[in-house]
């Protein structure tokens, strides 16, 4: 318990410092280029608090679990999309790049780290119902979904909320990639891709507490 306040400390203190760094651009730019920053991280945040009820709710009943879980994946994508941001350093500005390389790294770095820590929620509540290996092959599914998330999000320009809003267009958008994934190989190679990057970094942070602690 004591470790979880300390990250929420520590979350709130990372927030306050992108939040001062997006107010100093403003005042000496007058632009408010970067202000969808502040959006991106509460949409990233979401299933950060979402993944804080799954101990709350193991003994509940399972379609209340299931309910949760698939309120959590479906904002588990805008965790990961913040990485995706890194694309606005190609915008012409007359702001030092350097400075929105900085800001751009730390909104990403730390959606990673709310996506991965609530990841890792998630992963441990299914270890109460399935066993190691159905879990394992679980998490890189639950990747390549968030993966495939975060393509639509990006060059498809859908948000979490069109499943509600606009279900039929953003099903049938879906059902075509699935169904003709030749035609639409750039789609399954982006997925792929960021499957495998996120995969990678999602495991190497989980190692990182035994390597810090290792004293030889």
């Amino acid at each position: 318990m004591r470790t979880v306040r300390a990250f929420n400390r520590l979350l709130a203190i990372f927030f306050l410092f992108i939040g001062f760094m997006i107010f100093a651009r403003i005042v000496y730019s007058g632009s408010f280029r970067y202000i969808f920053i502040c959006w991106n991280l509460f949409l990233a945040w979401i299933p950060y608090i979402l993944s804080c009820f799954f101990v709350v709710y193991k003994q509940r009943e399972k379609w209340k679990q299931l309910l949760l879980f698939v309120s959590w994946l479906l904002f588990f994508p805008n965790a990961l999309y913040i990485v995706t941001d890194l694309i606005h350093l190609e915008e012409s500005s007359n702001f030092p790049l350097w400075y929105d390389a900085l800001l751009l790294f730390a909104s990403s770095f730390v959606g990673l780290i709310m996506a991965f820590i609530s990841l890792q929620k998630v992963e441990y509540n299914l270890h109460g119902i399935f066993s190691r290996p159905i879990v394992r092959a679980f998490i890189p599914l639950i990747l390549f979904i968030g993966s495939f998330g975060v393509y639509l999000g990006r060059f498809q320009r859908w948000n979490s909320w069109d499943i509600v809003h606009n279900p039929l267009e953003l099903a049938l958008d879906i059902l075509v990639r699935i169904i003709s994934p030749v035609d639409n190989f750039k789609t399954w190679v982006i997925t792929i891709i960021l499957t495998a990057l996120y995969s990678l970094l999602y495991f190497f942070i989980k190692i990182l507490p035994n390597a810090f602690a290792e004293r030889k």
